[in-house]
C-alpha cells in the first residue's frame, strides 16, 4: 500500500477559508489530567525522598537498576572519552557548530548583556547591574531521538553569560548513552551530567536532592511529562518556555526548486506526528509542484510514517492572493521557524513581525539553524513568538537596578516621593524621604 502525505490544500480567496485555517492551526497545550496527576505525584515524591525517589523512577521508566546516584552521574572523563571516540568528521562538525553558536552568543552578550550606569546633573547615579545566574539545569531529550544540538544550544549561551555551574540531565533508556550527546556536553562545558529524565529529573533540578544540586533555572524541551513538570516548578525556579510541537512556515514566491521546499517541510514533520508544516504561496502551479515533490520524495525517507501523519493531520499548502497577504497570514501564525524562500527575501522581511527565527533566501534551510548557523534553535512555538524570544544569553542573566542618590538629588526627589506617598497613605515612606531633606543632620562617623 502506497503511503500518502496530503497536506490540506487551501485557498484564501475561497469561502470557508478562515474556519478551515483556524481548525488546521489549532493545538492545545493542555495536558491529560492523568499526566498532570502523575507528574504532581512524582514532584512531591522527589521533593520528600530526594535521591531514593529519583532512583526508583529511573528504574521504573528507564529500566536502569543501580545501587546509588553515583552510577547515574556522567564524569568529565567519560564525556571526554565520548568526544575522543567520535569519528573525525563528527568531532570536527560538533566543534565547528559549537564555535559558531558560541560566536553568535558572544555577540549577543556584547549587544545587550553589559552593566551600565550614568550620573545626572546633581550627581545621582542610576544604572543597571547585569549578573549571571549561579547554577542552571538543562534538560536534553533522550527518548525518540538523541539531540546533541540541544546540548550546545542550551549550555553554550549559559556559559557565555557567565553561569558558573551547568547541570545536564538526559534520560538513557535501558542504559543506552549516546556518545554524540556526551561529546556535546564536553564541548559545551557542562559541569555535571546525570542520566535521569522525565518529571523526576525536573523535580531533582528544581528542589535539589542529596546528589543533584538545586538550580536557579531550567531550560530545554521534553515530552508532556517534562512540560507539565516545568509548569509546576515555575516560581520555585525559572524556566525558559513551555514548548509545543515543532513548526515550519515557508513563504515561497515559486522561484525555489520544489524539492527543496518539500524537504524543508519534511524537516519539521519528521520530529513527531503533531509537528506542523505550512506553505504559503501565491502561485497555484508551484503548490502543485511541491505536492508532486512530496509524493516523489516521501517513500525514501526513513521517518516517512511520522512525516505522513504530520502532514496529513496538521500540514497545509495555502494559495494566497499575493506575497503581501502571505506575510500577513504569517504574522497571524507567528511560527517557530519562518523561511522566506524568495528571490528577493529582503523585500518581504520588513513585513514580517512575529517569528521565532526568520531564514532569508532559498539557500537558508531551517536545518542549518537547527545545527550550526549560530543563532539559538530553542524557539517559541504555538504562536508565542508574538510575545516571546529565542533562548539566549539574556535568559541566563538577571538585572539589578542601581540607584545612588546624592545629597543634592535627595532634595527634589524627596519632595516628589513624599507628596506621592502621603497621597497613598504611606506615611513612613513619606517621612523616610523627608528626613533626608535639608537641613540634613550630621552623618555619624564610622567607627
Amino acid at each position: 500500500m502506497t503511503l500518502l502525505a496530503r497536506p490540506l490544500q487551501m485557498d484564501t480567496a475561497q469561502a470557508g477559508f478562515e474556519a478551515a485555517f483556524k481548525m488546521r492551526l489549532h493545538w492545545s497545550a493542555d495536558t491529560d489530567a492523568e499526566i498532570e496527576q502523575r507528574v504532581a505525584d512524582i514532584l512531591r515524591d522527589v521533593q520528600l525522598r530526594g535521591d531514593a525517589a529519583v532512583l526508583a523512577y529511573t528504574q521504573r521508566f528507564d529500566g536502569l537498576t543501580v545501587e546509588g546516584m553515583s552510577a547515574l552521574e556522567l564524569t568529565q572523563a567519560e564525556l571526554k572519552v565520548a568526544f575522543d571516540g567520535l569519528p573525525t568528521a563528527q568531532r570536527e562538525a560538533l566543534q565547528a557548530a559549537a564555535q559558531r553558536v558560541r560566536g553568535y552568543h558572544e555577540a549577543q552578550k556584547k549587544a545587550s548583556g553589559e552593566s551600565w550606569s550614568y550620573r545626572d546633573e546633581d550627581g545621582t547615579l542610576l544604572g543597571q547591574k547585569v549578573t549571571p545566574l549561579d547554577r542552571v539545569g538543562i534538560y536534553v531529550p533522550g527518548g525518540k531521538a538523541a539531540y546533541p544540538s540541544s546540548v550546545l544550544m542550551n549550555a553554550i549561551p549559559a556559559h557565555v553569560a557567565g553561569v558558573q555551574e551547568i547541570i545536564m540531565v538526559v534520560p538513557t533508556p535501558q542504559g543506552a548513552k549516546n556518545p554524540l550527546v556526551l561529546a556535546a556536553a564536553y564541548v559545551a562545558g557542562v559541569s555535571r551530567a546525570f542520566t535521569i529524565g522525565g518529571a523526576q529529573a525536573i523535580a531533582a533540578l528544581a528542589y535539589g536532592t542529596e546528589t543533584v544540586p538545586k538550580v536557579d533555572k531550567i531550560t530545554g524541551p521534553g515530552n508532556a511529562y517534562v512540560a507539565s513538570a516545568k509548569k509546576r516548578v515555575f516560581g520555585t525556579v525559572g524556566i525558559d518556555m513551555i514548548a509545543g510541537p515543532s513548526e515550519i512556515l515557508v513563504l515561497a514566491d515559486g522561484t525555489t526548486p520544489a524539492d527543496w521546499v518539500a524537504m524543508d517541510l519534511f524537516s519539521q514533520a519528521e520530529h513527531d506526528e503533531l509537528a506542523q508544516s505550512i506553505l504559503l504561496c501565491p502561485d497555484a502551479a508551484y503548490i502543485d509542484e511541491v505536492q508532486a515533490a512530496i509524493d516523489r520524495l516521501l517513500p525514501d525517507m526513513p521517518r516517512k510514517d511520522i512525516i505522513a501523519k504530520s502532514l496529513n493531520g496538521r500540514g497545509a499548502l495555502i494559495l494566497t492572493r499575493s506575497m503581501e497577504e502571505a506575510c500577513a497570514i504569517s504574522n497571524r501564525i507567528a511560527p517557530e521557524h519562518l523561511e522566506v524562500s524568495s528571490r528577493d527575501p529582503h523585500r518581504w522581511e520588513p513585513l514580517l513581525r512575529h517569528a521565532g527565527a526568520i531564514f532569508l533566501g532559498a539557500f537558508t534551510s531551517e536545518s542549518l539553524g537547527d545545527y550550526c548557523a549560530g543563532p539559538n534553535h530553542v524557539l517559541p512555538t504555538s504562536g508565542t513568538a508574538r510575545f516571546s524570544s529565542p533562548l539566549g544569553v539574556y535568559d541566563f542573566q538577571k538585572r539589578s537596578s542601581l540607584i545612588e542618590v546624592s545629597e543634592a538629588g535627595a532634595q527634589p526627589l524627596g519632595r516628589i516621593a513624599a507628596e506621592l506617598a502621603y497621597g497613598e497613605g504611606l506615611q513612613a515612606h513619606a517621612r523616610a524621604a523627608e528626613l533626608r531633606l535639608n537641613p540634613v543632620p550630621p552623618m555619624r562617623d564610622t567607627p
